[in-house]
């Protein structure tokens, strides 16, 4: 309990701390001392044109070294919620865990001591991440360059600092809420599977014991397939004003007239290299290695002229570069999360031209259901997408089909062309 003093300054007594006591007390230099909880302290301090600040601090001892954390601020954090917080991160303390690493980071305020996180411990959140990226995602993903993305923007910027054995699963619901109420609910789901996994493989290395992953649904509740398709009549608009209306994304123009008459996949183009290329001779031919397609296996694309010729003015943008759509620096691959931005900010012009919105893999659904219109037979048109084949087929139907597939592209490809001097209403 803290002493009272009388007018001269001495101790006369103790008093027992209440709420109205807590914010009636008058600043100091020194931190009072909660009586009732052990490393409960609170600074208050004097502010210009505004009532004195007060924070609460638990002061402690780890590991040989007295520290203290910054818990909250009265009257938002209440006395008793102070000393609940206090009592916590002291029974983390008793299982080894540094109270500084086992709450988010707060600011630095006034005079308390706030230590930077030690991320380098086998059990905070970023060794733990670092660990399963390393020996878990890399090893067993195509893309773990997705999983990371997911992990520095959703999870780490929220964690960075915290001790994985000390997340509770109100935080990991908070998280997630939060990345759905941006209006990202598919994110929210994604993310949710990849904390899933993460928090398995941190129990399995016996880095944390329990998981705090504890969902009973999707975060971002059930996710409806697409089955978005542009009719004729948009594929005429499109083809007849997207060299207006995207006039200065010229790569981006190439990019959505090769995906109509190739039906390729966003990262497939992305990734491509020029050496993967045959533009010349009768069989134009674009080879997507194991490492690019999605199947893991090589994959063959014959290529119609108006695709070739689209690559080509492609090549004119690239230079020297080895891919076909170079970033920035001409030394790697485009990111394509730009070429779905550029998409994105057409959308609303192209509305005018009577186009709704569509996404580059739509695209594909559209080359599908097109070929399905001029009665390519489903088992062509299924590899013309590069689709796994079911079952038994796909162990004893080694046939590449080439022929096959150049014939329903070039049908395809046809039919383009005459959409762009069709009349359509």
């Amino acid at each position: 309990m803290e002493k009272r003093r009388n007018t001269a300054g001495y101790d006369t007594g103790y008093k027992r701390w209440t709420a109205t006591h807590v914010g009636a007390l008058p600043p100091r230099p020194s931190p009072y001392t909660d009586p009732a909880q052990p490393g409960l302290q609170l600074l208050v301090r004097d502010r210009k044109n505004a009532a004195p600040s007060r924070t609460w601090v638990m002061r402690y001892e780890f590991q040989g070294t007295e520290e203290r954390f910054v818990v909250g601020h009265f009257p938002e954090t209440a006395l008793e919620a102070a000393r609940r917080a206090v009592q916590g991160l002291r029974e983390d303390a008793a299982k080894g865990i540094n109270p500084k690493n086992a709450r988010p980071q707060r600011r630095r305020v006034a005079a308390a001591v706030v230590v930077a996180p030690n991320a380098s411990s086998p059990h905070s959140i970023e060794s733990v991440a670092a660990d399963f990226m390393s020996r878990f995602v890399t090893p067993h993903r195509k893309r773990p360059e997705y999983v990371q993305r997911i992990i520095d923007t959703d999870i780490l910027k929220v964690w960075r600092g915290r001790d994985a054995r000390t997340i509770r699963p109100v935080e990991v619901i908070n998280l997630l809420d939060g990345i759905a109420d941006r209006g990202s609910p598919t994110m929210a789901n994604r993310t949710a599977a990849i904390l899933t996994q993460l928090f398995k493989y941190a129990v399995h290395r016996q880095l944390v014991e329990v998981s705090p992953v504890q969902l009973l649904f999707r975060p971002g509740g059930p996710e409806k397939p697409r089955d978005r398709s542009l009719s004729d009549v948009e594929l005429a608009s499109l083809l007849k004003c997207i060299d207006d209306v995207m006039i200065r994304a010229r790569t981006t123009v190439h990019v959505i007239r090769i995906a109509l008459y190739t039906a390729c996949r966003r990262s497939e183009l992305c990734l491509a290299k020029w050496s993967e290329l045959r533009l010349d001779g009768d069989s134009p031919l674009w080879r997507i290695p194991p490492a690019n397609s999605k199947t893991g296996i090589e994959y063959l694309i014959p290529l119609v002229p108006a695709a070739v010729k689209e690559f080509r003015k492609l090549k004119d943008h690239a230079g020297r570069s080895a891919f076909v759509i170079p970033n920035a620096a001409a030394d790697g691959p485009i990111e394509p999360r730009l070429i779905t931005r550029s998409i994105a900010r057409h959308l609303e012009t192209l509305a005018e031209h009577g186009v709704q919105a569509f996404t580059l893999h739509d695209l594909r659904r559209t080359v599908r259901t097109g070929l399905a219109r001029l009665r390519v037979q489903p088992h062509i048109a299924e590899r013309v997408l590069n689709h796994a084949q079911p079952g038994i087929a796909a162990v004893y139907d080694v046939h590449a089909y080439q022929e096959e597939k150049r014939d329903a592209l070039d049908k395809w490809a046809a039919h383009l062309e005459a959409l762009k001097t069709a009349k359509l209403s």
